[in-house]
Protein backbone atom coordinates (compact mmCIF):
# COMPACT_ATOMS: atom_id res chain seq x y z
CA UNK A 1 0.00 0.00 0.00
CA UNK A 2 3.06 2.06 0.80
CA UNK A 3 4.38 1.62 -2.26
CA UNK A 4 1.33 2.41 -4.31
CA UNK A 5 0.61 5.64 -2.24
CA UNK A 6 4.04 6.93 -3.39
CA UNK A 7 3.95 6.52 -6.96
CA UNK A 8 0.68 8.12 -7.18
CA UNK A 9 2.28 11.25 -4.63
CA UNK A 10 5.05 10.79 -7.47
CA UNK A 11 2.65 10.83 -10.49
CA UNK A 12 1.08 13.99 -9.07
CA UNK A 13 3.85 15.20 -8.17
CA UNK A 14 5.18 15.26 -12.05
CA UNK A 15 1.89 16.55 -13.15
CA UNK A 16 2.20 19.07 -11.36
CA UNK A 17 5.36 20.08 -12.33
CA UNK A 18 4.50 19.71 -16.29
CA UNK A 19 1.96 22.70 -15.49
CA UNK A 20 3.92 25.05 -14.13
CA UNK A 21 6.38 24.29 -17.16
CA UNK A 22 3.66 24.81 -18.93
CA UNK A 23 2.58 28.03 -17.57
CA UNK A 24 5.93 29.67 -17.27
CA UNK A 25 6.26 28.87 -21.42
CA UNK A 26 3.09 30.27 -22.13
CA UNK A 27 4.33 33.63 -19.94
CA UNK A 28 7.49 33.35 -21.78
CA UNK A 29 5.62 33.62 -25.02
CA UNK A 30 3.43 36.41 -23.95
CA UNK A 31 6.86 38.49 -22.59
CA UNK A 32 8.26 37.33 -26.30
CA UNK A 33 4.80 38.85 -27.84
CA UNK A 34 5.38 42.09 -26.00
CA UNK A 35 8.92 42.64 -26.53
CA UNK A 36 7.99 42.24 -30.50
CA UNK A 37 5.14 44.59 -29.97
CA UNK A 38 7.44 47.34 -27.98
CA UNK A 39 10.13 47.82 -30.73
CA UNK A 40 9.87 47.89 -34.12
CA UNK A 41 8.38 45.26 -36.30
CA UNK A 42 10.52 43.38 -38.38
CA UNK A 43 9.59 43.96 -42.39
CA UNK A 44 9.35 39.81 -42.62
CA UNK A 45 5.93 40.61 -41.19
CA UNK A 46 4.82 41.41 -44.14
CA UNK A 47 5.49 38.01 -45.68
CA UNK A 48 2.30 37.30 -43.91
CA UNK A 49 -0.01 39.95 -45.56
CA UNK A 50 0.52 38.55 -49.28
CA UNK A 51 3.88 39.98 -50.16
CA UNK A 52 6.69 37.42 -51.58
CA UNK A 53 9.86 36.66 -50.29
CA UNK A 54 11.85 38.05 -52.73
CA UNK A 55 10.20 41.51 -52.61
CA UNK A 56 11.28 41.69 -49.01
CA UNK A 57 14.89 40.85 -49.70
CA UNK A 58 14.91 43.72 -52.28
CA UNK A 59 13.60 46.20 -49.95
CA UNK A 60 16.19 45.02 -47.17
CA UNK A 61 19.10 45.42 -50.14
CA UNK A 62 17.66 48.93 -50.23
CA UNK A 63 17.86 49.93 -46.96
CA UNK A 64 14.25 48.89 -45.39
CA UNK A 65 14.38 46.32 -42.73
CA UNK A 66 11.04 47.52 -40.67
CA UNK A 67 7.23 47.88 -41.50
CA UNK A 68 7.81 51.19 -40.28
CA UNK A 69 10.22 52.35 -42.81
CA UNK A 70 7.92 50.87 -46.10
CA UNK A 71 4.87 52.60 -43.93
CA UNK A 72 6.90 55.72 -43.66
CA UNK A 73 8.29 55.77 -47.38
CA UNK A 74 7.10 57.99 -50.47
CA UNK A 75 5.67 55.87 -53.55
CA UNK A 76 8.20 57.34 -54.92
CA UNK A 77 11.35 56.11 -52.97
CA UNK A 78 10.04 52.61 -53.32
CA UNK A 79 9.37 52.37 -57.05
CA UNK A 80 13.17 53.56 -56.97
CA UNK A 81 13.90 50.23 -55.91
CA UNK A 82 14.80 47.78 -58.78
CA UNK A 83 12.51 45.06 -59.20
CA UNK A 84 9.40 47.25 -57.70
CA UNK A 85 6.86 48.02 -59.75
CA UNK A 86 4.01 50.95 -59.23
CA UNK A 87 1.54 47.92 -58.74
CA UNK A 88 3.84 46.49 -55.62
CA UNK A 89 4.56 50.12 -54.09
CA UNK A 90 0.91 50.53 -53.81
CA UNK A 91 0.32 46.96 -52.54
CA UNK A 92 3.46 47.57 -49.94
CA UNK A 93 1.82 50.20 -48.84
CA UNK A 94 -1.18 49.60 -48.29
CA UNK A 95 -0.27 46.39 -46.10
CA UNK A 96 2.57 48.31 -44.33
CA UNK A 97 -0.32 50.88 -43.23
CA UNK A 98 -2.85 48.45 -42.10
CA UNK A 99 0.25 47.05 -39.47
CA UNK A 100 1.22 50.46 -38.65
CA UNK A 101 -1.08 52.79 -37.08
CA UNK A 102 -0.50 56.16 -39.02
CA UNK A 103 -3.81 57.89 -38.57
CA UNK A 104 -4.77 60.75 -35.95
CA UNK A 105 -4.76 60.15 -32.18
CA UNK A 106 -5.90 61.99 -29.05
CA UNK A 107 -3.34 64.62 -27.66
CA UNK A 108 -3.96 62.78 -24.31
CA UNK A 109 -3.05 59.32 -25.66
CA UNK A 110 0.15 61.46 -27.23
CA UNK A 111 0.92 62.78 -23.89
CA UNK A 112 0.95 59.28 -22.25
CA UNK A 113 3.80 57.78 -25.03
CA UNK A 114 5.56 61.26 -24.40
CA UNK A 115 5.90 60.76 -20.71
CA UNK A 116 7.76 56.93 -21.57
CA UNK A 117 9.95 59.23 -23.64
CA UNK A 118 13.85 57.98 -22.16
CA UNK A 119 16.53 60.52 -21.08
CA UNK A 120 19.99 59.85 -21.30
CA UNK A 121 22.21 61.63 -19.08
CA UNK A 122 24.79 63.73 -20.47
CA UNK A 123 27.36 63.33 -17.12
CA UNK A 124 26.64 66.38 -15.54
CA UNK A 125 23.85 67.07 -13.37
CA UNK A 126 23.81 71.40 -14.56
CA UNK A 127 23.22 70.30 -17.96
CA UNK A 128 20.79 67.18 -17.49
CA UNK A 129 18.48 69.95 -15.68
CA UNK A 130 19.18 72.60 -18.91
CA UNK A 131 18.07 69.72 -20.60
CA UNK A 132 14.95 68.23 -18.14
CA UNK A 133 16.36 65.25 -17.63
CA UNK A 134 19.14 64.42 -20.54
CA UNK A 135 19.73 63.61 -24.72
CA UNK A 136 16.24 63.08 -25.63
CA UNK A 137 15.54 59.16 -27.50
CA UNK A 138 13.68 59.37 -30.73
CA UNK A 139 14.80 62.61 -31.91
CA UNK A 140 17.81 64.87 -33.17
CA UNK A 141 20.07 66.75 -30.99
CA UNK A 142 22.44 68.91 -32.63
CA UNK A 143 25.59 70.46 -30.73
CA UNK A 144 27.38 73.61 -32.67
CA UNK A 145 30.70 75.53 -31.67
CA UNK A 146 34.04 76.51 -32.62
CA UNK A 147 37.19 74.29 -31.85
CA UNK A 148 37.53 72.85 -28.28
CA UNK A 149 34.17 73.43 -27.19
CA UNK A 150 33.25 69.81 -26.21
CA UNK A 151 31.55 68.60 -28.71
CA UNK A 152 33.41 65.46 -29.16
CA UNK A 153 33.71 65.20 -25.56
CA UNK A 154 30.25 64.90 -25.05
CA UNK A 155 29.64 62.57 -27.51
CA UNK A 156 32.20 59.99 -26.11
CA UNK A 157 30.50 60.59 -22.43
CA UNK A 158 27.27 59.40 -24.46
CA UNK A 159 28.56 56.60 -25.73
CA UNK A 160 29.36 55.29 -22.34
CA UNK A 161 25.97 56.69 -20.45
CA UNK A 162 23.69 55.31 -22.66
CA UNK A 163 24.43 51.78 -22.02
CA UNK A 164 23.48 52.38 -18.72
CA UNK A 165 20.18 51.23 -17.00
CA UNK A 166 17.62 53.44 -17.64
CA UNK A 167 17.53 54.37 -14.07
CA UNK A 168 20.65 55.09 -13.67
CA UNK A 169 19.98 57.62 -16.94
CA UNK A 170 21.29 55.82 -19.69
CA UNK A 171 18.89 53.77 -22.73
CA UNK A 172 20.24 50.10 -21.96
CA UNK A 173 21.02 49.83 -25.56
CA UNK A 174 24.70 49.94 -27.45
CA UNK A 175 25.92 53.25 -29.08
CA UNK A 176 26.65 53.77 -33.37
CA UNK A 177 29.61 56.29 -33.67
CA UNK A 178 29.85 57.71 -37.47
CA UNK A 179 33.19 59.78 -37.43
CA UNK A 180 33.95 62.06 -40.44
CA UNK A 181 36.64 64.05 -38.90
CA UNK A 182 38.94 61.04 -37.25
CA UNK A 183 38.47 62.15 -33.65
CA UNK A 184 36.95 59.25 -32.01
CA UNK A 185 39.38 57.95 -29.22
CA UNK A 186 38.74 54.45 -27.32
CA UNK A 187 40.91 55.86 -24.76
CA UNK A 188 38.99 58.36 -23.67
CA UNK A 189 35.56 55.49 -23.92
CA UNK A 190 37.37 53.77 -21.24
CA UNK A 191 38.49 56.45 -18.73
CA UNK A 192 34.88 57.34 -18.82
CA UNK A 193 33.70 53.89 -18.47
CA UNK A 194 35.70 53.43 -15.29
CA UNK A 195 34.27 56.31 -13.57
CA UNK A 196 30.43 54.42 -14.67
CA UNK A 197 32.06 51.47 -12.74
CA UNK A 198 31.53 50.10 -16.27
CA UNK A 199 34.13 46.89 -17.72
CA UNK A 200 36.04 48.80 -20.44
CA UNK A 201 36.14 46.06 -22.34
CA UNK A 202 32.46 45.32 -22.70
CA UNK A 203 31.53 49.44 -23.60
CA UNK A 204 33.91 49.15 -26.54
CA UNK A 205 32.32 45.94 -27.84
CA UNK A 206 28.74 47.89 -27.64
CA UNK A 207 29.57 50.76 -29.91
CA UNK A 208 29.87 50.35 -33.33
CA UNK A 209 32.43 52.63 -35.17
CA UNK A 210 32.67 53.38 -38.48
CA UNK A 211 34.58 56.20 -40.23
CA UNK A 212 33.28 58.12 -43.06
CA UNK A 213 35.29 59.89 -46.28
CA UNK A 214 33.23 61.36 -48.05
CA UNK A 215 29.18 62.60 -47.80
CA UNK A 216 27.97 59.70 -50.33
CA UNK A 217 29.54 57.62 -47.87
CA UNK A 218 28.01 58.99 -45.06
CA UNK A 219 24.92 58.18 -46.44
CA UNK A 220 25.63 54.73 -47.05
CA UNK A 221 26.51 54.04 -43.94
CA UNK A 222 23.30 54.48 -42.59
CA UNK A 223 21.21 51.64 -44.57
CA UNK A 224 23.99 49.31 -42.46
CA UNK A 225 22.71 51.13 -39.65
CA UNK A 226 19.58 49.84 -39.98
CA UNK A 227 20.67 46.76 -40.60
CA UNK A 228 22.31 46.48 -37.32
CA UNK A 229 19.79 47.98 -35.04
CA UNK A 230 16.62 45.60 -36.43
CA UNK A 231 19.33 42.93 -34.58
CA UNK A 232 20.12 44.29 -31.69
CA UNK A 233 19.00 47.37 -29.43
CA UNK A 234 20.91 50.62 -29.96
CA UNK A 235 20.01 53.60 -27.79
CA UNK A 236 22.62 55.95 -29.12
CA UNK A 237 23.55 57.34 -32.61
CA UNK A 238 26.48 60.01 -32.97
CA UNK A 239 27.39 61.48 -36.09
CA UNK A 240 30.72 63.76 -35.65
CA UNK A 241 30.49 66.00 -37.47
CA UNK A 242 27.13 65.85 -40.18
CA UNK A 243 28.63 68.54 -42.19
CA UNK A 244 32.90 68.60 -41.98
CA UNK A 245 32.47 66.61 -45.52
CA UNK A 246 29.74 68.82 -47.24
CA UNK A 247 32.02 71.87 -46.81
CA UNK A 248 34.96 69.87 -48.74
CA UNK A 249 32.43 67.70 -50.96
CA UNK A 250 30.49 70.74 -52.24
CA UNK A 251 32.15 74.12 -52.90
CA UNK A 252 31.10 77.45 -53.81
CA UNK A 253 27.79 78.87 -54.71
CA UNK A 254 26.88 76.90 -57.77
CA UNK A 255 26.93 73.62 -55.65
CA UNK A 256 25.28 75.12 -52.93
CA UNK A 257 21.67 73.75 -54.09
CA UNK A 258 22.71 70.12 -54.57
CA UNK A 259 24.91 70.38 -51.36
CA UNK A 260 21.36 71.22 -49.09
CA UNK A 261 19.56 68.45 -51.37
CA UNK A 262 21.94 66.21 -50.65
CA UNK A 263 22.59 67.36 -46.56
CA UNK A 264 18.30 67.20 -46.15
CA UNK A 265 18.23 63.71 -47.70
CA UNK A 266 20.83 62.69 -44.84
CA UNK A 267 19.07 64.13 -41.87
CA UNK A 268 16.07 62.86 -42.70
CA UNK A 269 17.68 59.26 -42.55
CA UNK A 270 18.58 60.23 -39.47
CA UNK A 271 15.04 61.18 -38.18
CA UNK A 272 13.25 58.15 -39.49
CA UNK A 273 15.94 55.93 -38.01
CA UNK A 274 15.12 57.92 -34.46
CA UNK A 275 11.41 57.26 -35.54
CA UNK A 276 11.23 53.66 -36.30
CA UNK A 277 14.00 52.35 -33.19
CA UNK A 278 13.53 55.23 -30.52
CA UNK A 279 17.27 56.10 -30.76
CA UNK A 280 19.06 59.09 -29.63
CA UNK A 281 20.31 60.94 -32.47
CA UNK A 282 23.14 63.20 -31.79
CA UNK A 283 25.09 65.56 -34.61
CA UNK A 284 27.74 67.87 -33.99
CA UNK A 285 27.97 70.75 -36.49
CA UNK A 286 30.54 73.38 -37.43
CA UNK A 287 30.64 76.86 -37.26
CA UNK A 288 30.78 79.79 -39.65
CA UNK A 289 32.48 83.36 -38.64
CA UNK A 290 30.33 85.99 -39.75
CA UNK A 291 32.20 88.62 -41.72
CA UNK A 292 29.20 91.58 -42.78
CA UNK A 293 29.27 94.74 -41.11
CA UNK A 294 27.09 93.81 -38.59
CA UNK A 295 29.09 91.31 -36.75
CA UNK A 296 30.85 93.95 -35.67
CA UNK A 297 27.99 94.57 -32.78
CA UNK A 298 27.31 90.80 -31.82
CA UNK A 299 28.93 89.11 -28.94
CA UNK A 300 29.08 86.13 -30.76
CA UNK A 301 29.73 86.72 -34.41
CA UNK A 302 29.80 82.57 -35.51
CA UNK A 303 26.96 80.54 -36.58
CA UNK A 304 26.04 77.32 -37.45
CA UNK A 305 26.86 76.19 -40.86
CA UNK A 306 24.23 73.96 -43.10
CA UNK A 307 21.31 76.86 -43.17
CA UNK A 308 17.85 76.16 -42.84
CA UNK A 309 17.53 72.39 -43.43
CA UNK A 310 19.80 71.78 -40.78
CA UNK A 311 17.98 74.08 -38.20
CA UNK A 312 14.56 72.41 -39.40
CA UNK A 313 15.61 68.63 -39.14
CA UNK A 314 17.14 69.37 -35.48
CA UNK A 315 14.66 68.73 -32.98
CA UNK A 316 17.18 70.79 -30.15
CA UNK A 317 20.13 72.78 -31.09
CA UNK A 318 22.54 73.72 -28.67
CA UNK A 319 25.44 75.78 -28.75
CA UNK A 320 28.46 75.29 -27.05
CA UNK A 321 31.37 77.82 -26.01
CA UNK A 322 34.31 78.16 -24.41
CA UNK A 323 34.65 79.22 -20.51
CA UNK A 324 37.48 79.58 -18.15
CA UNK A 325 40.34 76.59 -18.21
CA UNK A 326 38.28 73.17 -18.65
CA UNK A 327 34.83 75.22 -18.28
CA UNK A 328 32.37 74.68 -21.04
CA UNK A 329 29.13 77.22 -21.46
CA UNK A 330 25.50 75.31 -23.32
CA UNK A 331 23.05 77.42 -24.50
CA UNK A 332 19.34 76.01 -25.69
CA UNK A 333 19.54 78.12 -29.10
CA UNK A 334 16.43 76.05 -30.45
CA UNK A 335 13.79 73.97 -28.66
CA UNK A 336 9.99 73.06 -29.05
CA UNK A 337 9.64 72.60 -25.20
CA UNK A 338 12.78 73.81 -23.14
CA UNK A 339 13.26 77.87 -22.12
CA UNK A 340 16.33 79.49 -23.82
CA UNK A 341 18.74 79.22 -20.90
CA UNK A 342 22.03 78.24 -19.98
CA UNK A 343 24.04 76.06 -18.00
CA UNK A 344 27.99 75.42 -17.28
CA UNK A 345 29.57 72.10 -17.27
CA UNK A 346 33.24 70.66 -17.31
CA UNK A 347 35.39 68.55 -19.21
CA UNK A 348 37.44 66.15 -17.17
CA UNK A 349 39.51 63.26 -17.32
CA UNK A 350 37.07 60.93 -17.55
CA UNK A 351 34.36 62.69 -18.87
CA UNK A 352 32.11 65.74 -19.10
CA UNK A 353 31.08 66.56 -15.53
CA UNK A 354 30.09 69.51 -13.00
CA UNK A 355 32.01 72.70 -12.46
CA UNK A 356 34.16 71.88 -8.92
Amino acid sequence: DSGCSSQAMQAQESKEESKLEQKQDEVDECLEEEEEDCGPMPISRLEGSGINATDVKKLMAAGYHTVESVAYATRKDLTSIKGISEAKADKLLNEASKLIPMGFTTASEYHKCREDVVHLTTGSKDLDKLLAGGIETGSITEIFGEFRTGKTQLCHTLCVTSQLAIEDGGGEGKALFIDTEGTFRPKRIVQIAERYGLKPEDVLDNIAYARAYNSDHQNQLLIQASAMMCESRYALIVVDSATALYRTDYSGRAELSARQIHLGRFLRSLAKLAEEYGAAIVITNQVVASVDGASMFVANPTKPIGGNIMAHASTTRLSLRKGRGNLRVCKIFDSPCLPEAEAIFAIKEDGIGDQD
